[in-house]
């Protein structure tokens, strides 16, 4: 059997978006993958096709990332099956459009609990897994909005912000394991059903922003990353560095702008009522970012 084949990948957020795209672009490479989102039904769909695209095989477990008890029991439940983990790829991730004081306490603090402690939790078990293993890629899905803050979506942004912390101190402790690979994937807006599925507070309709990239430039970003033999951040987008230059070297002109170009390019005209969307349906699709 082929080194490629012999891949074992898990994948959070599998039920759809960067998540999904994540488990074709490895089935692909014939990897055995184990799936996980809080929607079975998606992702037994994703399997199937995962199956169909060369996958050597597929697990499913339906997992919400922000309870460690389920996360821990996914790990068991993979290296039980195949013995071992060499890449995890924590992708899923939540949203919320509207100004701070008018999302809900329990949204925002749910975003964060998936977001940042979910991403934790999955770390730390891969983490455990790899230490046992000797090595392992753990790639972590962050946002441009973690380098570049905006309006409308503060949960979002605080739990960004807060991830590409985790990264680095990851990266750092991990220095004197070799076998050990820390990756931060940074896109900016990305055409998923993030936006969708999004809860949403502004009055206003989200769209996906003209600037958005495919999934597949993020997976592509991702496959790249694991098969590097050393530790990565990378941004993913055009327009990523020029934000960041000048979020930190002109704040005051890119907080002059930020909101009226959102306001113009991340929204339609069209009104809508308060909606939590899939902030905590256990049965709700992941928007894998």
């Amino acid at each position: 059997m082929g080194v490629l084949q012999s891949e074992v990948v898990v994948v959070t957020g599998a039920s759809s978006g960067i998540g999904e795209e994540t488990a074709l672009r490895y089935a692909g490479r014939g990897a055995r993958l184990v799936l996980a989102a809080r929607n079975e039904d998606a992702l037994e769909r994703v399997a199937d096709e995962c199956r169909a695209a060369g996958a050597e095989a597929v697990l499913v477990q339906a997992t919400d990332i922000g309870e460690c008890g389920e996360v821990e029991k996914l790990f068991d439940v993979a290296l039980q099956r195949f013995g071992r983990i060499d890449i995890t790829v924590q992708s899923a991730a939540i949203t919320a459009f509207g100004r701070f004081e008018d999302v809900p306490v329990d949204v925002f603090d749910n975003i964060i609990r998936t977001n940042l402690i979910g991403a934790a939790n999955v770390a730390r078990c891969a983490l455990s897994a790899f230490r046992v293993s000797g090595s392992g890629h753990l790639v972590l899905i962050g946002s441009l909005l973690g380098s570049a803050a905006v309006p409308y979506q503060s949960a979002y942004v605080a739990s960004k912000f807060a991830l590409n912390g985790l990264v680095r101190a990851l990266r750092q402790e991990n220095r004197d394991r070799p076998g050990v690979k820390i990756h931060g994937v940074y896109p900016g807006p990305v055409d998923t059903p993030v936006y969708s599925a999004a809860s949403n507070y502004y009055g206003r309709t989200p769209r996906v922003p003209p600037t958005a990239v495919k999934a597949s430039t993020v997976v592509s970003a991702i496959v790249r990353a694991t098969d590097r033999q050393r530790s990565s951040e990378r941004q993913v987008g055009l327009a990523n560095l020029p934000a960041i230059a000048m979020y930190r070297l002109l704040p005051s002109i890119y907080d002059a702008l930020v909101g009226p170009f959102l306001r113009a390019v991340a929204f339609t005209d069209e009104s809508t009522e308060p909606t939590e969307g899939n902030a905590f349906a256990r049965k709700s699709t992941d928007s894998g970012r």
